[in-house]
């Protein structure tokens, strides 16, 4: 059974939740108008939109010009998806560590707000001042990389600080669909006002989580402390602070109540309350867990990015359906993860385990993956098994982010240590968006060499390696659960 939340925890839940929404969504911007800056960025782009006659003079029509055709400007906006990814690895080790050490609160507004006004520079200014210039987009995506790779780690270290481990799979299954919501929310952003140019979509979602993030810092609490509450227990939240003295006389006749009162003093100060310390990046490293976490999910969120990324670009140059109407039946896909996320955090939390419905989902995901490939040219049949592969691999995805980034950071092996929450969402994170950020080229390289079948093989190869690096802790968790029913049936 799980506990009833308090006002706070609620609070925390929906702010943490709208921060990733609003980044997210920010995010999922950029790859739903890939068709459009495509075209925007050659010759034969400049002339279906009608925009010949305004640059009709030879050196605004060569400063406009940054690719020769549609291939190479692919291949440069696969290389932005893994510059941008690269940078967020990077920054995600870092941020993780300053998450331990400095406010959250601060941490988590000033990524937002900072990530907001680089998004607005890259699609809207530019785009305004008809500034074409390849090295300062690349400048550009990564300074943002490295913002956003603040909010992560941030937002699941507040809600390990708001939430025990009872029933961490379930909430943290529902919480982690943020991405996915911010997705769909930034899918229907961006398709609402593309029809008046791509830089509209970045205007509308850059202002929104500039916003997003004033009200988190305005509005959110990082910690129980923060109002004189203890750490989630498994059950509820404990007050700390006691207020029965506090309508007593400061002058009292009693001497022996005045002696009972410096004693309780006395001891107080004797027995300070023990204040974590932040862990080192090296020791988080060694946790158990997490280097086997981390490679798995190296693996499995290049497959869940390259959908991300790749999936309304995909359905438009595949299908040749139009670029709205391909990014609202990539919603499907986030539909799925957050049915997944949830559903499977459930069922982990009743089994006690989480390998082996991690374990399980992969594996059925690899044979999604199969049947999505042959996927007809027919949107409703696309959408069907877009939502079963979103379940099947957004769902561990977003299992490994927070549930078990959380149960990792708040182990036993950290005994007194417990600023360990950021540090190990950082590392888990930051090693899948490596994995991320070299499957972003790859996936371009290998759909113009060999065709998208090719790379859906190689989706379901990548899938089945983080199966491998699982499989340890499957055993160990088998083993476990084994030993655990059998000392049921002794006691029986």
């Amino acid at each position: 059974m799980w506990p009833l939340y308090t006002y706070h925890q609620l609070l925390a839940f929906l702010l943490t939740f709208l921060s990733y929404v609003l980044l997210h969504s920010s995010r999922k911007t950029f790859s739903n108008v890939k068709v459009s800056i495509s075209a925007q960025w050659t010759p034969s782009g400049l002339q279906q939109n009608g925009s010949a006659v305004a640059l009709s003079p030879g050196v605004t029509w060569e400063d406009n010009k940054l690719f020769a055709d549609a291939g190479e400007a692919t291949l440069f906006l696969g290389a932005l998806d893994s510059i941008f990814l690269f940078s967020y690895a990077v920054g995600l080790y870092v941020s993780g560590v300053m998450g331990d050490r400095f406010n959250l609160r601060y941490v988590l507004s000033f990524g937002l707000c900072g990530s907001a006004i680089t998004e607005f520079i890259f699609g809207t200014l530019t785009e305004w001042l008809h500034f074409y210039n390849v090295y300062f987009y690349c400048v550009l995506w990564v300074i943002n990389g490295l913002l956003q790779s603040t909010v992560w780690p941030c937002v699941v270290a507040i809600m390990g600080n708001w939430f025990g481990k009872s029933g961490r799979g379930f909430v943290f299954g529902l919480w982690s669909a943020c991405a996915s919501v911010g997705n769909i929310l930034g899918a229907f952003l961006a398709s609402s006002v593309l029809k008046y140019g791509y830089e509209y979509a970045f205007l509308v979602t850059s202002v929104v989580q500039f916003a997003g993030g004033v009200v988190v810092f305005f509005g959110l609490l990082t910690s129980p402390k923060e109002i004189g509450l203890s750490d989630p227990s498994e059950t509820s939240l404990r007050s700390v602070t006691r207020d029965s003295d506090s309508q007593r006389p400061l002058m009292s006749d009693d001497e022996d109540e005045l002696c009972e009162e410096n004693s309780s003093i006395q001891q107080q100060e004797e027995k300070p309350e023990p204040q974590p310390k932040a862990i080192g990046f090296l020791q988080a490293f060694c946790l158990p867990g997490v280097l086997p976490y981390s490679l798995a999910y190296a693996c499995l969120k290049l497959v869940n990015y390259s959908f991300f990324f790749w999936l309304p670009f995909y359905l438009s140059n595949n299908f040749g359906w139009k670029e709205v109407q391909a990014d609202r039946l990539s919603v499907w896909y986030d539909v799925g993860g957050i049915v997944g996320g949830t559903v499977q955090g459930l069922i982990s939390d009743l089994l006690g385990k989480r390998a082996p419905v991690l374990v399980v989902s992969l594996l059925l995901a690899m044979g999604a993956l199969v049947g999505y490939s042959h996927s007809p040219n027919d949107q409703i049949v696309n959408g069907a098994l877009l939502a079963t592969t979103g379940f099947l691999i957004g769902g561990p995805s977003n299992m490994i982010s927070s549930a078990i980034s959380a149960d990792l950071g708040r182990q036993e092996a950290l005994q007194n240590s417990q600023q360990a929450l950021a540090t190990v969402t950082g590392i888990v994170d930051g090693t899948g968006s490596f994995g991320a950020a070299a499957g972003q080229y790859l996936v371009s390289l290998i759909e113009s060499k060999f065709g998208w079948m090719c790379v859906f093989y190689f989706f379901i190869v990548m899938t089945g390696c983080s199966v491998l690096f699982i499989i340890p802790l499957l055993f160990r968790e088998i083993c476990s659960l084994c030993r655990d029913s059998q000392a049921r049936t002794h006691q029986l």
